[in-house]
């Protein structure tokens, strides 16, 4: 063999196993819209690499901007998880545009995830929780008419409510949906990523049995609400009130970024004040002087509700301690009436 050729193929095996090694030590680079769910993907991804998140804190998803080191960050994904077209809407263009060979997940499309169409007008009828299928297996949607009128800007909220928005986004407040993104994120990962298939599996079997541990005890924490009515500052938590069978009245706004009318505040009053109810939530982003004035000679106390985990370190534990903050807040304050 002659000097050249035995030069070339050890500069080819090196350079082969160089990409190799490369290849095995590569960054994953999984992009993540909201907390929560980033929470999840962390968890699936515990010990081998950390999901970039793009919305943080209380900051809204339907109108946000990406900044520049996002969209780098987008542009170079391997994979993104998002919650559906409509939530994060700021999404569509750059995907397409900066992300186009990244694989990505809109979880409300997944097989198997329990969905509910989004809930009609501001006060809402209880209904009979045991009549409904059964969550897990396939898609389900449930549509829940408002008894009320709207008020006088009715036209714009029912626009809002309804217009591009086949399913309420908040689709993670029930722990089997959980269980759900934890499966479809992990399987992703593990065709992506298959030099860590292994620890990809390893936790999203963690994940599941931290999940089914978390729902059975918000079952025996919540079990003691149920029939206890109360208002949610917007309608961000049917999945949580359907799972644990809980009695929601209304929500003070259709989106927290549009004011409610002084008709829909009066409705609203009126109804705190006949069906006894005990408490009005509103959300840490936003000011509770609202709140105060629809409690206002009615009995009812002011509590706070937390959706995303606006306030809580992100990581793979935030998922968690943001459902049993639910739970332990709306027991605060159904349980201890004034």
């Amino acid at each position: 063999m002659s000097q050249i050729l035995r030069t070339s193929l050890c500069v080819l095996a090196i350079t082969t196993c160089t990409s190799l090694a490369a290849f095995g030590d590569e960054k994953l680079r999984v992009v993540v819209s909201i907390p929560p769910i980033h929470s999840l993907v962390a968890g699936v991804m515990d010990g081998v690499g950390e999901p970039t998140l793009l919305v943080s804190g209380g900051a809204s998803p339907h109108s946000y901007s990406l900044r520049p080191s996002q969209a780098r960050a987008l542009n170079a994904a391997h994979l993104v998880v998002r919650v559906s077209e409509q939530m994060e809407n700021f999404l569509e263009r750059p995907i397409e545009n900066l992300a186009g060979k990244a694989k990505v997940i809109t979880l409300s499309e997944v097989e198997g995830m329990t969905l509910y169409e989004p809930r009609e007008g501001g006060l809402w009828e209880e209904h009979d929780h045991e009549d409904e299928p059964a969550h897990g297996d396939e898609k389900h949607h449930e549509h829940s008419k408002g008894t009320e009128k709207h008020e006088e800007h009715a036209h714009e909220e029912k626009h809002e409510e309804h217009a591009h928005e086949a399913a309420d986004p908040h689709l993670w407040l029930d722990p089997q949906n959980a269980k759900r993104i934890v499966n479809v994120v992990s399987m992703t990962l593990q065709k992506t990523y298959p030099q860590h298939a292994k620890a990809f599996r390893a936790n999203a079997e963690k994940l599941a049995s931290r999940l089914n541990s978390l729902d059975h005890n918000l079952q025996a924490a919540t079990q003691p609400l149920r029939g206890k009515p109360y208002i949610v500052f917007h309608d961000a938590y049917r999945y949580f009130d359907e799972r644990y069978k809980l009695s929601p009245a209304g929500a003070i706004t259709i989106s927290p970024d549009r004011p409610t009318g002084a008709r829909r505040l009066s409705e609203i009053h009126k109804r705190i004040k006949s069906q006894g109810v005990t408490c009005v939530f509103t959300e840490p982003q936003f000011q509770p002087k609202l709140v105060q004035t629809l409690i206002s000679g009615t009995g009812a106390q002011a509590g706070t509700l937390d959706p995303v985990g606006a306030d809580l370190p992100l990581g793979p534990d935030l998922y968690f301690k943001l459902m049993r903050k639910l739970a332990t807040n709306m027991s605060a304050c159904l349980k201890n009436p004034s």
